[in-house]
């Protein structure tokens, strides 16, 4: 390594007793040493807090902090305010990753000069079966451009994680994650885009989600509605306002982006909640119905896209419906 850089690393930790070892276990075992590991204990009612103060007795690179519950966010906020590291980095506290995924973070980092480099991931379910990729990993590694990145994230082909990223603290100064929304990390990806050069993305898939039923956005019960697929549909106007001053030329993806964001809405919503006293529902509504045109010229939707977003627009809940039947297919 060709100097010595400290890198934080930011858990945040909610009722996860359970997982919390493996996880904390995976960062202490990183053949890059030089580390502190944060533990953000955000108000949890089981045991993790105590869990985590002993860990803290066993290696002097963790520090613990204990807050009331305010959610992720605000606990990788705090992290990141009583971080001592050059580079910040964050793992879920039921995820855990492998032991050079650091080393080979930092230098990437260091050897290009960036301010953001990001590793590959996979997906892990409960009964321990690898799932199948969300994010393609490249064969090589990748220097993206910024503007590059951008379209990436806008097709739906780019890991918009900061679990899976090394990030300069200096990046943390002005932009922070947005406490009381999900989809954080995209909300925050896309402000912070605009201010660095380029992201270099490695193929080895060092970190590893756990893909646990009962969070933000993994659900069994198909009646329930996590927020995630509001404010999914919120940041994708967010994105589009940045991309019409940082990269006017990704006008068609930042506009494909929106209309397959509101898909995700509309194919997820419960149906007794697609009445008229849902003001959300009917602005998502409105706007697929506005954007016909846009809709069917997109060169970025596939034809089936395009059509369940036509039908979406006028007949929603049969649409539903029929879908439902159908559920499991590709869209």
């Amino acid at each position: 390594m060709e100097r010595a850089v400290l890198i934080s690393v930011v858990v945040p930790v909610y009722n996860v007793e359970k997982w919390l070892p493996r996880c904390v276990d995976s960062i202490r075992r990183q053949t890059y040493r030089n580390l502190e590991i944060l533990l953000v204990d955000d108000g949890s009612s089981d045991r993790s807090g105590a869990l985590a103060e002993k860990m803290a007795m066993e290696d002097r690179r963790i520090r613990v902090f204990h807050k009331e519950n305010g959610g992720s966010s605000s606990a990788r906020n705090l992290g990141i305010s009583m971080a001592r590291g050059e580079y910040i980095g964050f793992v879920d506290s039921d995820d855990y990753i492998e032991p050079e995924m650091y080393e080979r973070l930092l230098h990437a980092a260091l050897t290009e000069d960036l301010l953001m480099v990001q590793i590959s991931r996979d997906e892990i379910d409960e009964e321990g079966n690898r799932m199948e990729d969300v994010c393609a990993p490249p064969a090589d590694p990748e220097l993206f451009a910024s503007g590059q990145f951008m379209r990436e994230l806008l097709l739906h082909r780019g890991d918009c994680s900061f679990c899976t990223k090394l990030t300069h603290i200096s990046l943390f100064r002005e932009e922070k994650f947005p406490e009381g929304e999900l989809n954080e990390d995209f909300y925050l990806l896309v402000r912070l885009l605009p201010k660095i050069s380029a992201v270099a993305v490695l193929p080895e898939q060092d970190y590893h989600v756990f893909y646990r039923y009962g969070s933000n956005t993994r659900t069994r019960n198909r009646e329930e509605f996590p927020r995630v697929f509001t404010d999914i549909v919120v940041n994708a106007d967010r994105v589009v306002e940045i991309v019409k001053k940082e990269y006017p030329e990704l006008l068609p993806e930042a506009e494909r982006f929106g209309l397959f964001q509101r898909l995700d809405y509309m194919l997820h919503i419960p149906i007794p909640m697609m009445n008229r006293d849902n003001l959300f529902y009917l602005q998502v509504r409105g706007y697929l119905k506005k954007h016909r045109k846009q809709t069917w010229k997109s060169p970025y939707l596939t034809r089936k896209n395009k059509i369940y977003l036509l039908l979406l627009g006028t007949a929603p809940k049969m649409v539903r419906t029929v879908h439902r039947m159908l559920k499991g297919k590709e869209l």
